[in-house]
This record gives structure tokens, C-alpha cells and sequence, in this order.
């Protein structure tokens, strides 16, 4: 059975961080807010946490998987960003977008694309995430909660529990914070191409 935390949206209790963060290090699976809309998370070394998100989300090895990034200086440390790219990622961050770069070898091979050897990353704007990477002081692994029953991503704190009780360790619910995923930009070829339009203004990058 999850844990359920009942989180400030802006002021998040810090004994509910600090308890999330320790089931997160304990190679726990979680369900978190973020700018956009609930995600999936565990630790980046954590095998069977990767293991339980594709088999909650129905994912083959194609999929690419977010790290979720506490800032520019955690992100660098996990995928290659050139002088222009960082340019324009800056001045999205932090925001609703993913972005589809080279990773470092700080990234696990299991996490990358097969064949690109790519991986998603971002940086969220939604106190609750941004204290859950603080406290755990490297990216989550994450990946949007969306059921492959639905076509919308899940909004209840509640109603994720209802549904995925015996599937993750804790739910923390803050709310609802949006339905619509994050706006995808691959860079890995070096010019951003959109590869999903989501919530953040695609225009910027086309």
C-alpha cells in the first residue's frame, strides 16, 4: 500500500519531503506533482523502479525517460549541451519542456535510446519538485503519469493512490497542477525539432 502525503503546493512540509526522499533512496517508486502534470520517479540506479514505470505505463525500449533536473549545473553533469543549445534552453527553463539530448556517461545505458543514445531532460518550475531534487541532490528518473487506458494524464492525488496503490510507494499529492504533458524539443541533431507540443509555447522553437 502507498504512502500518501498531503503536500503544500508552495510551501511543501519538510518532513513529507525528507520521508518521500528517504523511500526514494530506499529504491522506492513515487507519484509526484510537477509544472505540468503528475509523474512517475525513482532514483537514476534504480533497476526495478524503471522496470515498474514500464510496466505501469506500457512502454517499450524506445521511450525516452526524463531526468528531472534541479538546475543547469545538475543538468550539464548528464547530458551535452553546446554554447547554442544552452542558449536556448535557458531561456525556457525552468519550465514545462523536455529536451532530447547526447547523455554523459553519468547516465545509465539501460535509460538511454538504443540507438541515439539519448536522453530526456528538464528542469521543473513547481515548488514541490524543486524541494524533492534539493533534498535528494541528483536528478529523479521520471516519467509523465499517463495510464495507457487514458488519454489524459492523471490530475488527483486521490485518485492516483486509487489506482496505483499496489504499484508505488508513496503518492504526494499537492493538488491538481495540469493535464497536459511537457512540450518535447529534440536537440540531439544539434537544431530543435518539436517533437511533441505540450504546455509549453512550442513557438519558440520553431
Amino acid at each position: 500500500m502507498a504512502r500518501y502525503f498531503d503536500v503544500h503546493p508552495v510551501n511543501p512540509q519538510r518532513r513529507s519531503i525528507d520521508a518521500a526522499v528517504q523511500l526514494i533512496r530506499s529504491d522506492g517508486l513515487i507519484a509526484y506533482p510537477t509544472d505540468s502534470c503528475y509523474a512517475l520517479g525513482c532514483q537514476l540506479g534504480n533497476k526495478d523502479g524503471l522496470d515498474r514505470i514500464r510496466r505501469i505505463r506500457h512502454l517499450d525500449d524506445r521511450h525516452h525517460f526524463t531526468l528531472m533536473c534541479r538546475d543547469f549545473a545538475q543538468l550539464g553533469q548528464f547530458v551535452h549541451v553546446d554554447n547554442a543549445v544552452f542558449r536556448a534552453i535557458k531561456a525556457a527553463t525552468p519550465g514545462q519542456y523536455t529536451f532530447i539530448l547526447p547523455a554523459t556517461r553519468e547516465v545509465p545505458r539501460r535509460l538511454l535510446h538504443p540507438k541515439k543514445k539519448t536522453v530526456g531532460a528538464r528542469i521543473p518550475d513547481h515548488p514541490v519538485a524543486q524541494a524533492l531534487l534539493h533534498e535528494l541532490g541528483e536528478p529523479l528518473l521520471s516519467s509523465t503519469l499517463l495510464l495507457p487506458d487514458q488519454d489524459e494524464p492523471l490530475v488527483q492525488g486521490w485518485e492516483i493512490k486509487d489506482r496505483l496503490d499496489n504499484e508505488v510507494d508513496a503518492v504526494l499529492d499537492s493538488g491538481e497542477c495540469g493535464t497536459e504533458p511537457t512540450t518535447v524539443v529534440d536537440f540531439s541533431a544539434g537544431e530543435p525539432e518539436v517533437v511533441r507540443r505540450g504546455a509549453g509555447d512550442p513557438a519558440r522553437f520553431e
